[in-house]
């Protein structure tokens, strides 16, 4: 869109409105550190799924003209507009944070468009500047910036030089790193530079391009061909605040039910009940903690939502009703195409209330999915949400402790979901070409909305497919994933990279989706796995099953280990869900999230930290049993040998196939519970804290980990002090009824066990 010159301006509290001899912008302060750049090139005002509760913050604006253009000043920034509606903003020490780039769209000097339309014609896949698109930002690159987020995507964890699409697709092919798009669609992404850091999130869900100095290393742009000009700058003084900032703006994950945070195991399928019931008994045979088990589409009747196939699984209710005494939650999916077919319900409810989305020419629009021929329901419509609801409540009835919606890009066997697919919008008419990244978005709208419906009890609802924000109504997973060593390397930077878009409670189907899994890469896996937010053993009907004792008795040993690990840790796992629930920032971080400053933790794709005290330096290649591991400054413990190790550079560490390296940081603490055959199993009345270093502290979190209660103020926060050989405990909040009755302190290789009295008095740990 063509501006042209800055013809005059007005000021309507923190947004200055701009008139430009082409059209109209306008500049917004959201708060002293955020500034939305907008135009409405499709709608007079913004058009968001993402921020559907926009919250402003005070932020006092000073306006002066220069020569040049405008400047709005903040207390923390100053904007800068100049004609064409070029827009730089600088910190209040006029420091370049984020400039347009003056120049068009050009290939970098080595690139030939001749050979690259040459090589096209061969049938190689390639980016040709055939167009420009509608909407176009082109941000000008200083040299030394690093990029991260844009959600699920592959490739390494810093993104300088790949490019991408927002295009929500189910590509169940083996997922390297030249792919430009998956399932989910963020358009959100962190700038680090030397000397300052900010985001940039271009609301906009149509389809959109990101290209991260690939082109051209002179710039770095975002574009779309529908929508609008529709961008937050997010500033913060370092990685965290920017994180903070997104999720303040797109919302954050609810505190989820604490047998989330165990080990679930799934497969497509456990044909019958028979089937699940052996695996859960073998599970609990083995010593294999594990809290859920999951159904997969072979529990349904021929594939038809919401129904159960009453010949494999005849008692749904009983058979849910006795797993859950053993300890097991099941979780079933939840696929958004229904069956075209006479005589069904859902089918033909949705038929007569017209719930479906239709065509062009008014019709229901069909496509094929499992079942065959199905429509598709318009979730865009808070009727269809409601009467989607109504059937969920039917199932959560039978005792499902959990949903997972899968298929919901929305996926079609023939052929894509044309482009002028009508959906209602309330009242709104908007096309698939608008809505598709959103579908995923709207479906878990549905679901979390209906989840209201069961009691109070918190949801666990897992989507496959979203956009920007959906962490407000449910959790992820990086989709169908494959067996293979370089899938295990890149889900460490896609679960890191998807942490710092907002969606910090997902992971990586352990072993591998598709594709055969191996003993080896199945312990090497789980090692991860257990570390990961979302700790799910997945795969596929048409591969081996990959459950842990398949692989022989060495392979099934350290898979029960790490999961028995990953035990251990659940409280502090919940601890640092609470926070994420608090502020956004994600339970699993790459290292340049806590140690910016440190050049080399930019591009370490290899390593990642639980929070900001535990170091994780996983074996990523087979037959490896050595690797050289990164410890940022200071001291770090290593956790198994419990000896210490000097940071600011590499050490060698021995890592045979039954060893994960895990570092501890100095003056840490980590809360740790004892194991069990599953989350509840027994109450804890005894709080084990490893204790690194003469001093730490830590804030700790306590609730029933089951019902939304904590909202109502049913929580205990903890502030654990040691010191000069003291611990001391004290509330900051204190509303839950039970407390532990003791402490287990683990103190540099000391063990003091302390009752609760004694440490509200204060106690001496060493004599």
């Amino acid at each position: 869109m063509n501006f042209g010159k800055l013809i005059s301006y007005r000021v309507c509290g923190q947004r200055v409105v701009l008139r430009f001899a082409g059209g109209t912008g306008r500049i917004e302060l959201i708060s002293p550190e955020i500034v939305n750049v907008f135009c409405g090139c499709e709608t007079e005002e913004h058009h968001s799924y993402s921020i559907e509760e926009r919250r402003m913050w005070n932020a006092p604006i000073h306006i002066e003209e220069f020569p040049e253009g405008l400047k709005i000043i903040t207390s923390r920034l100053e904007v800068r507009v100049f004609d064409g509606f070029r827009v730089d903003v600088y910190d209040r020490e006029g420091r370049l944070l984020c400039g347009d780039y003056r120049g068009e769209r050009s290939y970098e000097p080595s690139v030939n468009h001749a050979d690259l339309i040459l090589a096209a014609q061969e049938g190689h896949e390639v980016s040709l500047i055939d167009k420009n698109h509608k909407i176009e930002i082109l941000k000008a690159m200083q040299g030394d910036e690093c990029f991260y987020g844009l959600g699920d995507k592959t490739g390494p964890l810093n993104k300088r030089g790949y490019e991408y699409e927002m295009w929500n697709t189910n590509n169940p092919a083996p997922q390297m790193e030249n792919v430009k798009s998956l399932y989910k669609s963020v358009p959100f992404f962190i700038t680090l530079r030397e000397d300052c850091v900010f985001g940039l999130f271009f609301d906009n869900h149509y389809k959109t391009y990101f290209d991260m100095g690939k082109e051209n290393p002179a710039y770095y742009y975002v574009g779309a061909d529908r929508g609008n000009l529709d961008y937050y700058m997010i500033f913060g003084e370092n990685m965290a605040r920017v994180v903070e900032g997104f999720c303040a703006l797109t919302g954050t994950h609810e505190l989820p039910p604490m047998w989330a945070l165990g080990y679930h195991q799934s497969r497509w399928s456990y044909e019958n009940e028979a089937e699940l019931r052996k695996v859960a008994s073998r599970l609990r045979m083995l010593g294999i903690p594990c809290d859920a088990l999951y159904l997969d589409i072979d529990f349904m009747d021929h594939f038809k939502v919401y129904t159960w196939d009453n010949e494999k699984f005849p008692n749904p209710a009983g058979m849910i009703a006795d797993l859950k005494k053993q300890g097991f939650r099941t979780v079933a999916i939840l696929d958004p195409a229904v069956k075209k077919e006479e005589g069904y319900p859902v089918y033909e409810e949705g038929v007569k209330n017209d719930y479906f989305l239709k065509d062009a020419n008014g019709e229901i629009y069909y496509n094929k999915v499992w079942a065959g021929v199905s429509a598709y329901p318009d979730f865009s419509e808070k009727r269809v949400r409601d009467w989607w609801g109504v059937h969920e409540k039917e199932m959560l009835d039978t005792g499902l402790a959990g949903l997972l919606m899968d298929m919901n890009e929305p996926s079609t066997f023939d052929g894509q979901m044309p482009p002028d697919v009508v959906f209602g919008n309330e009242g709104n008419a908007a096309t698939h070409e608008e809505m598709h990244n959103l579908y995923g978005n709207l479906m878990a709208k549905a679901v979390r909305e209906g989840w209201k419906k069961d009691g109070g009890k918190r949801p666990f609802i897992v989507t496959r497919a979203c956009f920007a924000g959906v962490q407000k109504y449910c959790m992820s997973w990086t989709g169908d994933n494959h067996s293979i060593w370089v899938m295990l390397r890149e889900s460490i930077a896609q679960v890191c990279g998807m942490g710092l878009s907002g969606m910090g409670f997902t992971g990586a189907d352990v072993g591998g989706y598709g594709s055969d899994c191996n003993g080896e890469l199945l312990a090497r896996w789980t090692q991860v796995g257990a570390l990961l937010p979302y700790f799910r053993n997945h795969s596929s009907r048409p591969t081996r099953h990959q459950e842990p004792w398949r692989f022989g008795d060495e392979t099934m040993r350290i898979c029960r280990e790490y999961i028995r690990l990953r035990y251990r840790l659940i409280p502090y796992y919940y601890d640092l869900f609470w926070q994420m629930a608090q502020t956004g920032l994600p339970v699993v971080r790459p290292l340049v999230l806590e140690y910016e400053k440190d050049p080399r933790t930019r591009n370490l794709n290899d390593q990642f930290l639980v929070g900001p005290n535990l170091l994780a330096a996983p074996v990523l290649a087979q037959g490896m049993e050595c690797r050289a591991v990164y410890l940022p400054e200071g001291r770090w413990l290593d956790y198994w040998k419990e000896t210490w190790a000097e940071g600011g550079g590499y050490v060698l560490r021995e890592a045979p196939l039954d060893c994960c390296p895990l570092y501890v940081r100095e003056n840490a603490m980590i809360p740790m519970y004892p194991v069990q055959n599953y989350v509840g199993e027994t109450q804890i009345r005894e709080l084990t804290l490893l204790i690194t270093g003469c001093e730490a502290s830590y804030v700790h979190y306590q609730d029933n980990g089951e019902d939304m209660a904590y909202q109502k103020g049913a929580y205990n926060l903890y502030v654990f002090d040691y010191r000069d050989r003291i611990f001391q405990i004290s509330f900051r909040h204190r509303g839950y009824e039970r407390v532990y009755d003791s402490y287990r302190l683990l103190v540099n290789g000391q063990e003091y066990v302390i009752s609760r009295k004694m440490a509200e008095a204060g106690f001496a740990c060493v004599p």
